[in-house]
């Protein structure tokens, strides 16, 4: 074991490549600034409550069972997943409500109430979506680390299928008419950080992939999933240490060499970045060494919305679905507040995780956790959170009423509020920007943050800032890019167990009763 890496970051990204690299026999050191793993996938824990701090959807669980097979697990093992059903409530501000599910034949009767023309459609857009996901999966698990790749993965053959100048809502128009029901199929986009009515019309392959392989629920929430992984990257030898900011990378001309933390200064022959891209690219790299992405034209860049988090520990039950989806009235008015206006809404769309009617480890008996997510302008002058935040927040306890969530502020037994501020200062994202760069066509593949990063020799990125983009199976998908490439510059490659696609049984999991 003569090789040696630095992981910054244990979010998810962090965690999955230190398994990678670790399984391929690299000795990995993985420093983390916070006291505990996960990153923005790590738990908000009290005595009686626990909430996930971040994500709460559990989707395609199969990228990240390929990678605890290469460490001689598999998922099945590690983490507890409950299938949902339905997979979410989805409560439209313009009238009715869908419950999302995977049975085709009840989500065509539930579409068919709402809109009865656009029943047929639903199985032409699975369909459709499933040959483009097959098509999709090369500039999913490949790099782009230039114009030329795009050749390589022959691309450009599939732009007629992908439509990648056709925003998500104009080619969800193909198959449904009702403007609901193509909300239903977009609001995905928004785990992206983005307007269905702006994002490329490729990332339908997000609610397709929600219908094809369901929603999952990990008891203990989505940090037990970085929890298990931070166990399984221990028994291969990875050395965690947390509370450990990084407060510089080390270089010797352009080449990273190590890093220094408060204590001790840690050398290595390359390093793993899962911190937010643009903070860590400020914070660690002087901007001299900086061609690409200098402060200037990081600055200049287009970034995600905010989130407005709420999490409360709650007196008595919901009997509710565990995920519930509030699409505003007027959306297009909302999301142009969001990310044209950068001011705040007087009717936001809103998300609530009702999680204990699925998983009572969560709250003690008779007691519940809600989850209140609003998107939001990220970080801009215009909104002031100090001023706006208690205003803010007594809005959504009466907007979280119209999900059926009624006599809730009296009933409150823990709480905790997080605003763009709060990301921004406290978790080290800049802009408070929860979803990263946005995946405009002018920032995905190459024209994103390389893999083996452009800018610097000796670094690789994982995260959301980096190529695929954002969301827990991409996230995990950057890490095999980024780890392959990583152990090719080492001369690991025909070694590593990470190049061979596993051979693995069907996975089964619990349904929701």
């Amino acid at each position: 074991m003569n090789s040696s890496v630095i992981v910054i970051g244990a979010g998810p990204g962090g965690l999955a490549s230190a398994i990678l690299l670790a399984s391929a026999g690299v000795r990995v050191k993985l420093l983390e600034r916070m006291p505990i793993v996960g990153g923005r996938t790590s738990a908000i824990q009290t005595d009686s409550f626990k909430f996930d701090l971040g994500p709460t959807f559990f989707l395609y669980p199969r990228v990240l069972d390929e990678i605890f097979a290469a460490a001689g697990t598999n998922l099945r093992e590690e983490v507890k997943l409950v299938r949902l059903n339905p997979q979410y409530r989805i409560i439209f501000g313009a009238g009715s409500e869908l419950n999302a599910t995977s049975d085709l034949v009840q989500m065509e009767e539930q579409i068919g109430a709402i809109a009865p023309e656009d029943r047929p459609g639903f199985r032409r857009f699975l369909e459709e979506n499933r040959v483009k996901l097959k098509r999709m999966m090369p500039c999913l698990e490949h790099p782009f680390l230039g114009w030329q790749d795009l050749l390589k993965t022959r691309l450009l053959k599939m732009v007629p299928m992908l439509r990648p100048h056709q925003s998500l809502d104009t080619y969800l128009s193909r198959f449904f008419r009702d403007p609901r029901i193509r909300l239903a199929f977009s609001f995905q986009s928004k785990y992206l950080g983005m307007s269905p009515f702006r994002c490329p019309s490729l990332f339908s392959i997000l609610s397709f992939l929600e219908y094809e392989y369901g929603v999952f629920h990990p008891i203990g929430g989505c940090a037990t999933v970085t929890a298990a992984m931070a166990k399984v990257a221990e028994r291969l030898g990875v050395e965690i240490c947390l509370d450990q900011p990084v407060e510089e990378i080390l270089f010797e001309g352009r080449r990273a060499v190590g890093v220094r933390t408060r204590h001790e200064i840690h050398r290595a022959q390359a390093l793993v970045v899962n911190a937010d891209f643009a903070r860590a690219m400020s914070r660690l790299v002087p901007d001299r060494l900086r061609r690409r992405w200098t402060e200037r034209k990081v600055a200049r860049k287009k970034f995600s919305c905010s989130t407005f988090m709420m999490y409360l520990g709650i007196e008595g039950t919901f009997d509710l679905p565990h995920h519930n989806i509030h699409i505003a009235e007027d959306y297009s008015r909302n999301l142009d507040e969001i990310e044209n206006q950068h001011t705040l809404s007087a009717d936001p769309s809103f998300y609530v995780q009702n999680a204990s009617v699925t998983d009572p480890t969560l709250a003690p008996p008779g007691m519940s956790t809600l989850y209140i997510l609003a998107p939001v302008t990220h970080q801009h002058p215009n909104v002031d959170w100090a001023q706006e935040r208690d205003r803010f927040r007594a809005l959504m306890l009466k907007q979280i009423a119209k999900a059926g969530f009624t006599d809730v502020e009296q009933r409150v037994r823990y709480e905790r509020v997080i605003t763009p501020a709060d990301w921004d200062r406290q978790y080290e994202i800049y802009k408070g920007a929860t979803f990263n760069l946005t995946h405009s066509l002018d920032q995905m593949l190459h024209l994103r943050p390389q893999n083996r990063f452009e800018d610097l020799d000796g670094v690789y990125l994982v995260g959301g800032g980096t190529h695929p983009g954002s969301g827990l199976p991409v996230i995990f998908e950057s890490a095999r890019i980024s780890t392959r490439l990583l152990l090719a510059d080492l001369g690991l490659a025909k070694s590593s167990g990470t190049f061979l696609t596993p051979q693995l049984a069907p996975l089964k999991f619990e349904p929701v009763q």
